[in-house]
């Protein structure tokens, strides 16, 4: 895993902001035919429309995910990654990551609604290495993994509780989804819980974007 890192800034704090402020206002979205959708930012599918689940799913916003690849690409080359989206939702991230030149993504919901919308999404990005698993996130993880994966991305819903993420991150690194310099990025609402990450992460970046909490973390790299 460690071959797709770049040159390390340095490491950043659980604290205070740094100056990647997002350029663009509130997230952008629109609604076409009664649907709501979102946008593919950038890549070989930048402004492609995605379908999002009517209920009970939160797409990550344009601006995150705008400052969110921009920060994974500053310590990963994307070109050819292996990416990991769990709680899937729409599957904005993870077409994002593809349409930026990741080479496989495996795509994790378990609400088969969304699932199918999903791969909707995928077919209207029109880009290969795009895979969906119908299933809970801890159950998939639980399980051994398909090989190492260079960026894991959680966005989970509001209601999962604490514990249960901590152990989704446990099973990462013990069922072998992440090896020596994965990219994990845990999504959250400010008001839930503090992240508790397992030992061998490295919180590199916590940021907020609204009532957003963004972090990123690194497995298996010493200080």
């Amino acid at each position: 895993m460690q071959r797709r890192r770049t040159a390390r800034s340095d490491t950043v704090r659980r604290g205070g902001p740094r100056s990647d402020t997002v350029r663009r206002g509130g997230p952008r979205s629109d609604t076409v035919q009664g649907a709501e959708v979102t946008r593919i930012v950038a890549g070989a599918a930048g402004g492609r429309r995605l379908r999002v689940p009517p209920r009970g799913t939160r797409p990550t916003s344009e601006r995150v995910r705008e400052a969110l690849f921009n920060a994974l690409a500053a310590r990963m080359d994307l070109d050819g990654a292996r990416v990991l989206d769990l709680y899937a939702g729409s599957g904005a991230l993870g077409l994002e990551a593809l349409s930026r030149g990741a080479g496989y993504v495996l795509m994790v919901e378990s609400n088969a609604r969304a699932a199918a919308i999903v791969r909707e999404n995928i077919t209207v990005v029109g880009l290969a290495g795009a895979v969906v698993t119908t299933a809970p996130a801890a159950a998939v993880v639980a399980g051994t993994a398909d090989g190492e994966y260079d960026i894991v991305m959680l966005d989970p819903p509001y209601a999962l509780e604490g514990d249960e993420l901590t152990s989704v991150l446990t099973d990462l690194a013990a069922k072998g989804w992440v090896g020596e310099g994965s990219l994990v990025v845990v999504e959250r609402a400010t008001r839930s819980p503090e992240t508790v990450w397992p030992d061998g992460f490295e919180v590199e970046r916590s940021r907020r974007y609204g009532d957003t909490r963004v972090e990123i973390a690194c497995y298996g790299l010493q200080s």
